[in-house]
């Protein structure tokens, strides 16, 4: 006999701890299951060990909106994201919640029951557990493997080949000599930490990046921190780095000559016009991709000492010293570390069927960016490109409660997003617009469409979803909510009860014994 939980999480990462928080704080009767594929919290967090792994996106807005991000710095190191997880799992005594090593295959919806059947496998074999409702949080990239080109010549080099996203915890980089592949921010952010550990660095990328340093601490913080109460200073602070950064956004896609015009300046003051001009300025507009965000100046500091040089050339073939490029110059190597990006996969990598008929993403709708067109009881959390992914994980994570109590108001176990007849012509737009890195345009034919009217987009916009996430009424003529609940499980119902009861009472301890309620 499975087991059968209100709600399956999958993920035990940023998107799926804070959406158990959630659960915790806003639907404490409400029975959930994290499945975790491997054996710790943490996700991207955990997975990423190398040199110098840290946030792209400072951590007043990567944090939780419940719990105040205090640590000194503002762009963190990857550790010390993880001990941030970590405190949130014990505060809201969500390990208990949590199977790891369970990796969910596929999942099947069968109406006439209202509920999720899962395919989950771990080392000791495959299992079947059920859900009224469904939240897929395990990201979306593989964590088996990164993408990797396979470049012409890589089995003649003689030294080690690495992606950074198995970095190998025995390898020492000291006095050697390392290519780094790629212009994103794993190679903008390894290269000077391979440096400060000695070692001599070349990032050899094909094409530029925008990069902008920010100091680390934000003084204003520090400022605000002297004055005022840990959780005030932290309520401004994110609200002003979420203001800037829609503002700064905005200003790029409108005025994208200027706005490049001013990143070249901010480099040029680094390193010089020549050095700007070849190697940061990309051929692409501002925010068509990411801006890679560098902590203190550290890359510019590493490239004006002369251990860290960026060649901007394609690159031929792998040779037994190094790589050759197209001018034919070869760059010699001890290791080259392949930072050349992700492998996409839609939905957490979680097959799905809707009473045995497969559900292809691709031939879906998105509604609102996180359920599909004819999928009940489905949400998935997908963040923004252009701004922190917790600030959209904790709206669908709020939606997801809001959406758990009007159904049980109304006596409802389905909630379906279902086209209208004036939707028929509705054009099928790609997930995301104008975005163009590589690593998003190689699996954007796996993932939803948008349609071209409201709620089937996908905004990039937290000032926009704020209204339409958090606070838009549920019932939208869209997403229609059906079949009676059975009559109550009442054993069950009052365990739910007395395990509230008891964490209830186990955040009101901790809050006396802390001094702090953890919300912001």
């Amino acid at each position: 006999m499975s087991d059968h939980f209100d709600v399956i999480i999958v993920g035990a990462g940023l998107s799926g701890i804070g959406a158990a928080c959630h659960l915790r704080r806003e639907c404490p009767d409400v029975s959930f299951l994290l499945l975790e594929a491997r054996q710790a919290i943490g996700g991207t967090w955990d997975l990423f060990r190398y040199p110098g792994v840290r946030s792209d996106s400072d951590m007043y807005t990567l944090a939780f909106d419940f719990k105040p991000w205090r640590g000194a710095k503002a762009i963190a190191e990857g550790a010390a994201i993880r001990e941030y997880l970590g405190e949130t799992v014990r505060e809201h005594d969500i390990e208990p919640h949590i199977r790891f090593g369970h990796r969910a295959l596929g999942a099947s919806w069968d109406t006439s029951a209202a509920r999720w059947t899962l395919d989950v496998e771990s080392a000791q074999g495959r299992t079947r557990l059920t859900a009224g409702f469904l939240h897929l949080c395990g990201g979306y990239y593989r964590y088996d493997r990164g993408y990797q080109p396979d470049f012409p010549g890589m089995a003649e080099f003689s030294g080690d080949i690495v992606h950074p996203q198995h970095w190998p915890e025995a390898l020492d980089c000291t006095d050697k000599q390392v290519v780094v592949i790629g212009s994103g921010a794993t190679a903008m952010t390894l290269a000077p930490a391979l440096v400060e550990r000695g070692a001599r660095v070349t990032i050899v990328q094909r094409s530029p990046t925008y990069v902008v340093s920010a100091p680390d601490p934000d003084p204003l913080t520090e400022a605000l921190r002297r004055w005022l109460p840990g959780t005030w200073a932290h309520a401004l602070t994110r609200r002003r780095n979420i203001a800037l950064q829609g503002l700064f956004y905005r200003w790029a896609r409108r005025r994208p000559q200027r706005v490049r015009k001013f990143l070249q300046k901010r480099v040029c003051r680094q390193l010089g016009m020549d050095d700007t001009v070849r190697h940061f300025t990309p051929s692409y507009a501002p925010w068509d991709q990411r801006l890679c965000l560098v902590p203190n100046a550290d890359l510019f500091r590493a490239i004006r000492s002369g251990a860290l040089i960026v060649v901007t050339e394609q690159i031929e073939r792998f040779t037994a010293a190094g790589v050759r490029l197209a001018s034919g110059h070869e760059v010699k190597a001890d290791t080259v570390v392949t930072a050349t990006g992700l492998e996409l996969v839609s939905l957490s990598g979680v097959r799905l069927d809707v009473d045995g008929k497969a559900v292809d993403p691709a031939d879906c709708f998105t509604y609102k960016g996180m359920m599909l067109s004819g999928v009940p009881n489905l949400v998935q959390t997908f963040g923004y490109i252009n701004a922190s992914w917790t600030l959209r994980a904790d709206l669908i994570a709020h939606y997801v409660c809001r959406l758990l109590k009007r159904m049980d108001a109304k006596g409802m176990r389905q909630c379906t997003p279902r086209l209208r007849p004036e939707d028929s012509d509705m054009p099928a737009l790609p997930w995301v617009h104008d975005f163009s890195p590589g690593y998003f345009l190689r699996a954007l034919d796996r993932f939803p469409k948008q349609g071209d009217r409201p709620p089937w987009i996908n905004p990039q916009d937290y000032a926009r979803e704020r209204k339409s996430i958090a606070s838009a009424p549920l019932e939208d003529g869209v997403l229609s909510f059906d079949s009676p609940l059975p009559a109550p499980d009442y054993a069950n119902q009052n365990r739910r009860t007395s395990e509230s009861r008891s964490y209830a009472m186990r955040r009101s301890a901790s809050s006396v014994n802390t001094g702090r309620s953890g919300t912001v």
